[in-house]
């Protein structure tokens, strides 16, 4: 059984979605790709892994860094999974390009190239948004593209988290 339930965050609704244990789901209301992971059938209920999630959130909108993750579960293609996990490891206020996961992902599978475009596209797929933070992905002249929740959101995480100025001054930079 899937459960589900709701979250009023500064950005709007949240919808979380649980096996019970697990986070396997956590969407802005509106965001592409909504609810992708959940399926029809499921029922709302509070649980555990709720409220965790929403202490997390709570700590994260009040403008501080978690020193948890809640228990997650992340179900996809391998491929998916490996770029979950390096979203995962982009430190609380920075940020890192498609071309630079893409690099890493090259490296881990003994590669010469991977895709950025592929790596896009798993990004984008995120169910878990915010904590999986693919909001701190950006393009390679640092331009702020592509979040499914839309680019003024991704704007508002980054500047809670103070890196959407560093990543002002980036593009700045770039421009000369």
């Amino acid at each position: 059984m899937t459960y589900r339930y709701h979250y009023d965050s500064p950005l709007g609704g949240i919808t979380m979605a649980s096996d019970g244990t697990a986070l396997t789901g956590l969407w802005l209301d509106g965001q592409k790709y909504f609810a992708s992971t959940m399926p029809k059938d499921c029922k709302e209920k509070p649980l555990k892994i709720f409220e965790e999630t929403i202490h997390w959130l709570d700590i994260y909108f009040g403008g501080a860094e978690p020193d948890f993750t809640p228990q997650l579960s992340l179900e996809s293609t391998t491929f998916r999974k490996e770029v979950w996990e390096i979203l995962l490891s982009i430190p609380y206020g920075k940020t890192m390009t498609y071309g630079e996961i893409a690099k890493k992902i090259a490296e881990q599978r003994g590669l010469v190239r991977m895709s950025a475009q592929a790596v896009g596209g798993a990004v984008g797929h995120n169910p878990i948004s915010i904590i999986v933070p693919c909001h701190r992905v950006v393009g390679t002249n640092g331009s702020l593209t592509g979040y499914a929740g839309g680019i003024e959101k991704k704007m508002q995480l980054l500047e809670l988290e103070g890196g959407l100025e560093k990543q002002q001054r980036k593009m700045e930079k770039c421009k000369y």
